[in-house]
């Protein structure tokens, strides 16, 4: 098997995500979009997949949690509230030569252009997010913004969720929702993006009397999402490392923050964090707003609830997944590419092959069996080329198991299943397929 660390680079996890539509560029018939991309099938299948895991793991199966979507466009004062519209911007140089821009503290000299040597100009503030307009004029009544995050839909939502679902502290609100920032430097494929996905979490504690009551809830979390991340096919020792981002460096919002950093082919960079908001974001809509959005205690007094937010980015964990997947390994005198993602990711489950597409008995005998089978697993029937070819496509997917149809099959009633990751190759009767595979892929 070739070193892992060596096979995985960013050049080839974007040539197989064009190649096998995993993801496009987006509006390539156009030229393309910078920094903009297209979920293609298996992509598609792959997000759906981390989606659904997610909200089953972190909503449906906790009794202290209830779900919510919130709206992308919000009430600006949303934003004036949760001090984006003053604080929620990075500093913007741009080259006085060839008119690059970038953000001076990522730069190594801020004077100097990193692409052509050029003076670069002063510093200004840029705010990152989007702004559009409500109505038929571009006027300043009108302005509105697309949502930076998806949090401050679950904070204006609060007092509904108390009212109506009437929650017993400490529980949370989570929701999976598009995000936008007007980023200066997007890049390193789909890692940082202007228009990104969240699936996020307001857990909401009552206000502690001790640090140690706000760190036990803190502490909960952060190993709740370290087994999120071995789900994922992460490897947690190696290549996750914690972060405890320091005063100074946090969001103003923040009193304690902790970013898990995943070691992708471009370096250690931010995957996922978890950070203790205090009691910051209900304060400030409920000051603004002049709604009462507090909570009482058994003796009637009422407090502000704290808040525990685990954050999670939904593009960032594809392309972790992905180069986590990412094999080559030497079989004979060739190379197989082959994504090991953990059986319930994958996009494709099971894939039916009859032996040869010109033997109209094997392909009803095949499109039977597929017929059955993708009732209850999502399955890809396949008859083009050679069985080795097919064998590599569905390698290069990280479709656990083929299963063909061959002359044998006719007769004894029975298939060949060969597993992805072995390779080896067992007969499996046809009547035991549903069991073989409940098995395999529970």
């Amino acid at each position: 098997m070739l070193n892992k660390k060596n096979a995985v680079t960013m050049e080839k996890i974007v040539s197989l995500c064009k190649r096998r539509g995993f993801i496009f560029p987006g509006s390539e018939i156009y030229g393309g979009l910078a920094n903009a991309w297209d979920y293609g099938p298996y992509g598609a299948e792959l997000k759906n997949n981390i989606k659904q895991r997610w909200w089953r793991k972190f909503v449906e199966e906790r009794e202290d949690m209830v779900g919510l979507d919130a709206a992308i466009i919000m009430n600006p004062e949303t934003w004036k509230a949760s001090g984006h519209l003053d604080n929620f911007s990075d500093p913007l140089a741009e080259c006085q030569k060839c008119k690059s821009r970038y953000r001076t503290d990522q730069l190594i000299d801020a004077k100097i252009c990193p692409n052509c040597g050029g003076e670069m100009s002063a510093p200004r503030q840029f705010n990152l997010m989007f702004k559009t307009f409500i109505g038929p004029a571009e006027e300043s009544a009108n302005v509105a913004y697309l949502r930076p995050e998806t949090a401050q839909g679950i904070f204006v939502n609060f007092k509904n969720v108390l009212d109506t679902m009437r929650p017993k502290l400490p529980f949370g609100i989570g929701q999976i929702g598009k995000a936008f920032r007007n980023e200066i430097t997007p890049g390193n494929f789909v890692f940082r993006t202007r228009e990104f996905e969240q699936m996020e979490i307001e857990y909401f504690i009552a206000m502690p009397k001790k640090d140690k009551d706000w760190q036990a809830v803190f502490e909960s979390w952060r190993k709740e999402m370290l087994v999120w991340m071995k789900e994922l096919g992460l490897d947690v020792k190696n290549n996750v490392h914690e972060l405890n981002v320091p005063d100074g460096e946090r969001a103003h919002y923040s009193k304690k923050t902790i970013d898990f950093e995943y070691d992708f082919p471009f370096g250690k960079k931010e995957l996922y964090g978890l950070a203790y908001r205090t009691d910051y974001d209900l304060k400030q809509h409920a000051k603004l707003s002049g709604i009462d959005l507090t909570c009482a205690d058994e003796a009637g007094n009422k407090f502000t609830p704290h808040v525990i937010e685990p954050s999670l980015g939904v593009e960032r964990t594809v392309l972790a997944v992905l180069c986590a997947a990412y094999n080559e390994e030497k079989v004979k005198e060739e190379t197989r590419t082959v994504m090991k993602f953990p059986h319930w990711l994958a996009p494709v489950k099971i894939a039916v092959f009859p032996l040869l597409k010109n033997k109209p008995e094997l392909v009803k005998k095949a499109k039977a069996v597929f017929d059955a089978l993708k009732k209850d697993y999502i399955c890809e029937f396949d008859d083009n080329g050679n069985i080795g070819k097919r064998y590599r496509r569905q390698d290069e997917i990280g479709t656990p198991f083929c299963l063909t149809v061959d002359f044998d099959t006719l007769e004894k009633g029975d298939v060949t299943v060969r597993d992805r990751d072995t390779m080896k190759q067992e007969r499996v009767k046809i009547e035991e397929l549903g069991e073989y595979f409940e098995e395999k892929l529970k």
